[in-house]
């Protein structure tokens, strides 16, 4: 049975610690939070950038950012789907207000068209679209657990991802921690938790479009019905989006996913994919690996976002989320537990050269990262590192974690 986010349900005992590498030093930064134009609200998971460098980050659940740089930041660019592109000079704490992008009569007509083939279109242009050559990257990497509305367990790390051509395997892709760190709740009562296998490797594993294995292959595409639905805008460029749904029954369970191709280029921007919880039973082997005896395990939801930036030309991976809801109880108990896992990444910076990271120091996809990374409670231990800000209320969680 294949697995796609792979979790396991273990007890939280005991943590060891790995050695850290130093990464590139970030000189510069730069706060501010984007909101929406009209009614104000913050918007998340915004991607800023610097134009002409590969120094990128995402917003958070406030619309705040922290953008470093190892240069002078100059001019500072706003994506986001469904948003109008924005770039404006950089000062101090900057508010930006992006404006929705509307469609005229003229673009909403694009919706013709066979959408199965656009998608096989895009597929078949992989291998032009994509990066041809390696490249390193470095990344930021988060995955949080929250009990009900308590967050009870944070790890985050800077990673070095590598990525070997498309034309390559992704058994050559390969992830390496330079610097990381774990906070877990002390409570007795929180001592049964949800562990991500892979850390910054998943979003190797589940690397839809250079994974095949996971939807893109001959025998799923044929369990899946596809439908066009209304463009959208993905900063300035036009999208095809196209929605797959579930037409037969499997032996495993499948996705609901809404596609975002690029309507000139026919590249994929971004890939919405929510797993089938119609049987429960199905959507449990997909995901859990091991829980302890006894307890009764429920999955609620399990999505993964996945958006690939567009340069010259070309696309790579900018940012990863995965999502599971679960409830879990104990068989003599009158109630459930629900938990709620989040992992994400966004790439922060592209090396110039592209070294393979060596075999002793890559990341195990059975790994954990919280078996990795080292307890530390320093709050200025990202200062030089491009990451993810925390929101108000993960900083609290940090806060009491910390104590």
């Amino acid at each position: 049975m294949r697995k796609w986010l792979i979790f396991i349900l273990v007890l939280l005992i005991s943590w060891s610690m790995a050695a850290q590498t130093d990464s590139l030093r970030l000189g510069y930064s730069l706060r501010g939070r984007v909101v929406d134009a009209v009614n104000g609200q913050p918007l998340e998971s915004v991607y800023v950038s610097t134009p002409g460098k590969h120094h990128a980050t995402v917003t958070n659940a406030d619309g705040s950012f922290n953008l470093k740089s190892d240069s002078p930041i100059v001019q500072i660019e706003f994506t986001h789907l469904g948003y109008k592109k924005l770039s404006r000079p950089a000062t101090e704490n900057m508010k930006i207000a992006l404006q929705r992008e509307n469609l005229s009569l003229a673009e909403a007509s694009i919706i013709s068209g066979d959408p199965l083939e656009i998608v096989k279109a895009a597929l078949g242009r992989r291998g032009e679209t994509f990066c041809t050559e390696a490249e390193l990257m470095e990344c930021f990497y988060r995955e949080t657990i929250r009990k009900r509305n308590r967050y009870i367990y944070v790890a985050e790390a800077v990673a070095q991802l590598f990525k070997s051509p498309f034309n390559g395997k992704v058994y050559d892709d390969a992830a390496a921690l330079e610097k990381s760190r774990v906070l877990v709740s002390q409570r007795r009562s929180d001592t049964l938790s949800v562990i991500t296998l892979g850390g910054p490797t998943l979003a190797i594993q589940n690397d839809i479009l250079k994974n095949n294995s996971i939807l893109f292959n001959i025998e799923d595409m044929e369990l899946y019905s596809f439908h066009m639905e209304m463009p959208a805008y993905m900063g300035d460029r036009l999208q095809f989006v196209i929605a797959m749904e579930p037409a037969q029954e499997a032996q495993y369970a499948l996705f609901h996913c809404k596609l975002y191709i690029d309507r000139e280029l026919l590249t994929f921007t971004r890939i919405e994919a929510y797993l089938d919880m119609s049987d429960k039973s199905k959507a449990t082997q997909s995901i859990l690996v091991h829980k302890p005896l006894g307890l009764r395990f429920f999955p609620e939801e399990t999505s993964m976002i996945m958006n690939y930036s567009l340069q010259d030309g070309k696309t790579r991976l900018e940012y990863f989320r995965s999502t599971i809801r679960f409830a879990c109880d104990w068989r003599k108990r009158l109630f459930k537990t629900r938990y709620t896992a989040v992992n994400e990444l966004v790439v922060t910076d592209v090396r110039p050269e592209a070294i393979r990271i060596p075999r002793k120091d890559r990341f195990n996809p059975k790994d954990c990262l919280s078996q990795k990374a080292k307890e530390f409670l320093d709050p200025n231990f990202w200062q030089d590192y491009n990451i993810i800000e925390p929101s108000e209320s993960l900083e609290h969680a940090i806060g009491r974690l910390r104590k």
